[in-house]
């Protein structure tokens, strides 16, 4: 419910401006078994967000195919459409550019609002970007970028990081940045065990 009710004010913004349909990408979870599939299903982000929005929200339970591409086309003024999780599609991690371009192809603008999938560069965040003319930030993400940008650029002191995940390697650039701007740099999560 967090991230659903995070992502209200950019969708509400984005309603005011008389779309034809937002169309919602997202992901739940990893996805590598059918069983992941199942436990990871964005049906249930459906009612949840219909019920804060005062409006209903068509869910399509794909990611590509026929069933999307008539609900976009077929979509009333100010439709909200929530897709199937897009890990579903083996090329989403892989940033495969025939999906990127796929889901591009629905939309005439894209917004990003997910700050915490950004770093990946995967169809739904980077690749689509490619094929869209107007690209632009939520308010979600603008405000996870003003106040990481304050903290770092003019923290508070003692200024103590904490960064937690599993991959160093995704992490090492920021490791080293935070190192020059940090008093104390803690290290958690999947991480710690590397280090």
């Amino acid at each position: 419910n967090t991230r659903i009710v995070a992502a209200l004010p950019t969708i509400k913004y984005l309603l005011e401006q008389s779309p034809k349909a937002i169309v919602l990408f997202s992901h739940l979870g990893k996805v590598k078994t059918e069983e992941d599939k199942a436990k990871n299903n964005l049906a249930v982000v459906a009612p949840r967000l219909a019920e804060l929005l005062g409006r209903d929200v068509k869910f399509v339970d794909c990611t590509r195919g026929a069933e999307l591409e008539e609900a976009v086309k077929n979509a009333e003024n100010g439709q909200v459409i929530l897709v199937q999780n897009t890990r579903y599609e083996a090329g989403e991690s892989k940033n495969d550019p025939e999906l990127g371009k796929y889901w591009a192809s629905l939309g005439d603008v894209f917004v990003e609002d997910a700050f915490g999938s950004v770093h990946r560069a995967h169809a739904s965040t980077a690749g689509v970007t490619k094929f869209v003319k107007e690209t632009a930030v939520g308010y979600l993400m603008q405000k996870e970028i003003n106040y990481l940008g304050n903290a770092v650029e003019t923290p508070v002191r003692p200024f103590v990081a904490i960064l937690g995940g599993a991959k160093v390697a995704d992490k090492l650039n920021v490791i080293s940045n935070l190192l020059e701007k940090c008093d104390t740099l803690i290290i958690g999560g999947g991480m710690a065990y590397t280090f």
